[in-house]
């Protein structure tokens, strides 16, 4: 007698059985195999890597492929796929220009603990690295055409009564490295941004202005930040004599008028009173040099505080007196 005589058990029910067991078996080992996969494992993970980088004088993608390895703690989906793939995809990652190094004619390097600030674009969020297995990175870059031209900025600036521009308006960078064709790099000779308009200013300003693109042509950089000093001030009126400042042994000048009124427009608040230390004098040199004798007075130190003034008149005449 068979064992499935034995059994009393139809061929039918009993195949049905051993197949609904053995397809237990099979899906219990692939979630114990999801599972294990989502645990942390050490391992080496390696990716090339091309560097972009904003260096004068070169592109801003090295012509070279740079392999960084290093032993990482990640998941063992990720591990299962650096070992079994063929071809890796080429990482492209973002440097800062002040973490290149120049070892030689363009090529730039990457050294010791500095690659610590880019494990995120080198092997993504989700991996730690343990220790890097490549030391230095060494990339080099083309060489392309370029040249420096200013940032000119368009204004329109209008500030609040008894509030005035305290300082020159300035842009960091004040001027870009421009890259292209000769050709194109001839005809390129200031980069602009759109005009910045501001009213009613009534304290310093700053912010981000976008460069105006040009066709065929890359810059160094895309934007440009600002500062527009802005201040209160106060209007102080004076009265001060001209003096005479050069004038050679036995020579001496008369001015008319001997006196000069004076509006000085000053920071708020005073932090010393500039009237007294205030002063103007002809200077000998732009005498002798004028044609008729009247000369722009000059003035000596402006006091500290002094945002601008103005002068009345603004011309004076001058005589020479022998003796």
């Amino acid at each position: 007698m068979g064992l499935l005589e034995r059994l009393k058990l139809p061929s039918g029910a009993w195949s049905r059985e051993w197949i609904i067991f053995l397809m237990s078996l099979v899906l219990a080992a692939v979630v114990w195999l999801l599972l294990a996969l989502t645990q942390p494992y050490a391992g080496t993970v390696s990716v090339p890597v091309v560097a972009q980088c904003n260096i004068e004088g070169y592109g801003t993608e090295s012509s070279n492929t740079v392999v960084v390895s290093a032993r990482c703690r990640t998941d063992g989906y990720r591990l299962l796929r650096e070992q079994s793939r063929r071809e890796r995809r080429v990482v492209k990652v973002k440097f800062n220009r002040a973490d290149m190094r120049r070892t030689g004619p363009g090529e730039y390097s990457v050294i010791g603990g500095t690659k610590n600030s880019y494990v995120n674009q080198f092997f993504g969020e989700d991996t730690q690295v343990e220790a890097f297995i490549t030391d230095t990175l060494r990339f080099v870059f083309p060489r392309e055409n370029h040249k420096k031209v200013p940032v000119e900025v368009p204004l329109s600036i209008s500030c609040r009564s008894q509030y005035m521009q305290s300082g020159p308006f300035r842009t960091s960078p004040d001027s870009v490295t421009v890259y292209g064709s000769q050709e194109r790099l001839d005809a390129v000779e200031r980069v602009t941004c759109g005009r910045l308009v501001l009213s009613d200013v009534h304290e310093s300003r700053h912010g981000v202005l976008k460069l105006n693109p040009i066709q065929s042509v890359r810059f160094s950089a895309d934007e440009v930040s600002y500062q527009l000093p802005v201040s209160r001030y106060v209007e102080l009126r004076t009265t001060v004599p001209v003096e005479v400042s050069g004038a050679p042994a036995g020579n001496s000048l008369q001015v008319y008028p001997p006196q000069a009124e004076v509006v000085l427009r000053c920071a708020f608040p005073l932090a010393k009173d500039p009237v007294a230390s205030f002063k103007l004098y002809i200077d000998w040199k732009d005498f002798s040099s004028s044609l008729n004798g009247r000369c722009t007075p000059r003035v000596r130190h402006l006091p500290a505080g002094v945002l601008e003034y103005r002068v009345e008149p603004e011309v004076f005449d001058c005589i020479e007196v022998r003796g």
